[in-house]
């Protein structure tokens, strides 16, 4: 299946990711806090994945030929609600009501309340399993469609993610890619020292995937890395790992010693906002 065609007069790949940016800051004043810098960071993979390599159709989100997208780590919702946003799926009126009650938009992803979220969030490292399932079954029911998987560098922690990689490259799985946002930050410190994550592309290899890794924040890097993702002829499934900076785009916020979960100021909202346009690149 071929990646959808870019219209000639659509927004470009960085102007899509500085709106998914300022979504996920407008969500983020309406809680006044949240999982902001993941939002910020992982804005550019998003942008990359929405509008150069997914095939959806924004009207029908359950349509049968599209390809799904997973979100395994539950709490940056308020990230892939902003590219949903921003891919006219779920409509912008909608992002005053974030993590509120009876709100389409929870702040743990949740497959039932909300159009394009394909899988429930909660317990980490558990979306790789799932996507192995899609996988599998689109393969049987003989589906040219891709299956993405975004998880995180801290649920490389867990073993469930091992046992779907081993699951994934002995089925072959050549339509599931995995997305692996390293920002090297999780709710206990650095990836890095909570879990060991030295070599993380050559354990991928060595379990039989194809890997690469890559700057998560240099758009240009992200569409090489998808295009080769999805033209690779080994049947084998692949990942990319993606470097990224927390709080992207919002200097004074990238610069906080802890923002795995920000707290930000009243006044610093706006400030956030001010910043991100004039770093704006169209």
């Amino acid at each position: 299946m071929k990646p959808p065609v870019e219209r000639a007069n659509a927004p470009s790949l960085a102007e899509r990711a500085y709106r998914i940016r300022r979504h996920a800051l407008r969500m983020g004043e309406v809680q006044g806090q949240g999982y902001i810098a993941q939002a910020l960071g992982i804005a550019d993979v998003l942008a990359v994945a929405y509008f150069h390599a997914l095939r959806y159709r924004p009207h029908d989100p359950e349509w049968e030929g599209r390809d799904r997208f997973l979100l395994s780590i539950g709490h940056y919702a308020i990230a892939l609600y902003a590219a949903l946003i921003e891919a006219e799926i779920l409509p912008a009126d909608e992002l005053e009501t974030y993590g509120a009650d009876d709100s389409r938009l929870p702040m743990s992803g949740m497959a039932t309340y909300t159009p394009g979220m394909e899988i429930s969030g909660g317990s980490l490292g558990q979306g790789l399993a799932i996507a192995v399932g899609h996988a599998l079954a689109l393969k049987r029911k003989k589906s040219d469609a891709f299956v993405y998987c975004l998880f995180s560098d801290g649920e490389c922690g867990e073993g469930a993610v091992w046992e779907g990689a081993s699951g994934a490259a002995h089925w072959k799985l050549d339509n599931l890619i995995g997305i692996i946002d390293y920002n090297d930050q999780q709710a206990d410190g650095p990836s890095s020292q909570v879990t060991g994550l030295n070599g993380l592309a050559d354990r991928f290899t060595a379990f039989g995937w194809h890997a690469q890794r890559i700057d998560g924040n240099d758009l240009g890097a992200v569409v090489a890395a998808f295009d080769t993702a999805r033209a690779l002829a080994e049947p084998k499934p692949r990942v990319i790992i993606c470097d990224t900076k927390m709080a992207k785009g919002v200097p004074f916020l990238e610069q906080r010693e802890r923002n795995h979960f920000l707290r930000v100021e009243p006044q610093e909202w706006q400030e956030a906002l001010r910043v991100l346009a004039a770093g704006r690149v169209s």
